[in-house]
């Protein structure tokens, strides 16, 4: 164990993805692009990163 209780641990990059998809991931952000104090591009980002499988319904309706 290290001083602050923690232990040092390497996680791959495959199970950090299938621990985020799991569980669902939320990313937003701000973006603008700005010369001499004149907002020219303004982008907003708000996504839902998520796994879809049997037991989680799609949000739309399926058609048959």
């Amino acid at each position: 164990m290290t001083a602050g209780g923690l232990q040092h641990r390497q996680v791959a990059l495959v199970d950090l993805l299938d621990r985020l998809l799991a569980g669902g991931v939320v990313i937003t952000g701000d973006l603008t692009l700005r010369i001499a104090d004149v907002d020219l591009v303004r982008i907003d980002l708000n996504a839902l990163i998520s796994s879809v499988g049997d037991q989680v319904p799609a949000p739309w309706p399926e058609e048959r």
